[in-house]
């Protein structure tokens, strides 16, 4: 039998121990965030409609000319443990009940508020700990005010849009009041972002549609779903990689929309579109999975 001299023995140990440490590491991280996500639900809250008459603002490819649709605006309740989370707040409170509501080709409608939503399930505003919002847009943020006591989870390119001294023209600051101005509890999030620190819960940093834009991760007994934001509006533009005509940084938004679909395939999670009415029944209604 051949000896390997004590050198190359002890070369070959640590090789064989820097291939199996990140492994075991990452095994181990496995088992801690599906330990902790027994503990949390999600939950899908109606926060309105946007029927749009003309698609083609939404394809920098020039696609989807003349083409009609609904999309839906839906917000989501995360329960994790004794915490409660919301993650984008959908249509401004005030159209609730009035009907459709229409402005320079885009009709949007909110039935009910968040507040009387959540108010079914026996949650009062200021039982809400956590408020995480995908981007700045109003379609996003105008129920935001409603929950003061929140602590307001945001990205850091957004926040310094919200906050700079002379805010662009157009940008509704007013939904992030509480938060800029009267000392409501804020963390402008940079990178990728653990909520509660055990990797059930993930805002994804996917920049372009918005300085600061997210989506999020979240890993549920059996089921690991990933909410886009507005890196993709309907499935279309995402199986396309194409991006609206607005967008603050268009090669960012292809670049994060492909980045999204790879956490998506080395997850196996399901792809949540928040504004396609076909992703819908992915997530169960807040009613159905209340406790």
């Amino acid at each position: 039998m051949t000896r390997l001299p004590l050198t190359l023995t002890f070369l070959a140990i640590l090789a064989a121990c820097s291939q199996s440490a990140p492994t075991d590491a990452r095994a181990n991280e496995a088992g801690k965030t599906a330990d902790a996500a027994e503990s949390v639900t999600l939950a899908r809250l109606d926060c309105g409609t946007i029927e749009v008459s003309d698609l083609s603002v939404f394809s920098v490819a020039g696609s989807y000319k003349g083409v009609h649709k609904t999309l839906t605006d839906s917000c989501y309740l995360i329960r994790h443990g004794d915490q409660l989370m919301l993650w984008d707040t959908g249509l401004p409170g005030d159209l609730a009940g009035k009907g459709p509501q229409h402005d320079a080709g885009w009709t949007m409608e909110l039935a009910r508020s968040l507040v009387d939503q959540l108010a079914d399930l026996g949650i009062k505003p200021a039982d809400i700990d956590i408020v995480g919002i995908s981007h700045f847009h109003n379609d996003h943020t105008g129920q935001l005010a409603m929950f003061p006591n929140a602590k307001l989870l945001t990205g850091k390119g957004d926040w310094d849009a919200i906050t700079a001294a002379q805010p662009d023209a157009g940008l509704n600051v007013a939904p992030y009041a509480h938060w800029a101005k009267d000392g409501g509890s804020v963390e402008p999030v940079s990178g990728d972002h653990d909520v509660f620190g055990d990797g059930s819960v993930v805002m994804l940093d996917l920049p372009g549609h918005t300085p600061g834009h997210t989506g999020l991760k979240v890993v549920t007994p059996g089921k690991t779903y990933l909410l886009t934001g507005d890196v993709a509006h309907f499935h279309a533009n995402y199986d396309a990689d194409d991006v609206p005509t607005w967008n603050t940084d268009k090669a960012a938004s292809v670049e994060s929309l492909k980045r999204f679909k790879g956490i998506a395939e080395e997850a196996g999670a399901t792809v949540v579109i928040q504004h396609d009415p076909a992703d819908i029944g992915l997530v169960p209604a807040a009613r159905a999975s209340a406790k």
